[in-house]
């Protein structure tokens, strides 16, 4: 067994890293969604929700660096072209979002999306005890929990 730089299964790792990427270009459509109804967004609550989109896609910009450097940890090359970005990515692409109700939504589906993601690379990150990896993981997954819910109150749905 090879072991990369921080004593991981070399192979295992490259599997890590390739599903990180999956991450990593979900992370950066959920960015540019974020962007695009900070801008766009309409209506009588558009103060409250302009800082918070602003809030939210700061925390994404944040995350989408950790897990490129997570990704050159494990001794492998992020993604970072939109077009591989638009290949790899699941969630869905907001395009010229400005009613309040429909860009929530869309931040909700986007997160339910991450959080799929991630708990598989949760999983398969503990099965090569890749403590790192475990532990962003952990962190993103009980932040983006608590804004679902936050995201349901605000719509008045049920968790």
């Amino acid at each position: 067994m090879t072991l990369n730089s921080i004593g991981l299964d070399l192979k295992k790792a490259e599997a890590l890293a390739g599903e990180l990427n999956v991450l990593l270009a979900n992370f950066q459509i959920y960015y540019q969604n974020l962007r695009g109804i900070h801008w766009n967004i309409k209506g009588k609550r558009f103060f409250e929700l302009h800082v918070k989109f602003e809030e939210l896609y700061n925390d994404a910009n944040i995350k989408v660096d950790l897990i490129a450097e997570r990704i050159l940890t494990l001794g492998f090359t992020p993604l970072h072209t939109f077009d591989d970005y638009s290949k790899k990515a699941s969630i869905p692409v907001g395009q010229d979002i400005s009613v309040d109700e429909n860009a929530v939504g869309l931040i909700e589906e986007s997160l339910t999306g991450l959080l799929k993601i991630e708990r598989s690379i949760l999983e398969n990150s503990g099965t090569i005890n890749d403590e790192g990896t475990n532990a962003m993981m952990s962190d993103f997954i009980a932040e983006q929990e608590k804004t679902i819910w936050m995201l349901k109150a605000w719509m008045n749905e049920t968790v």
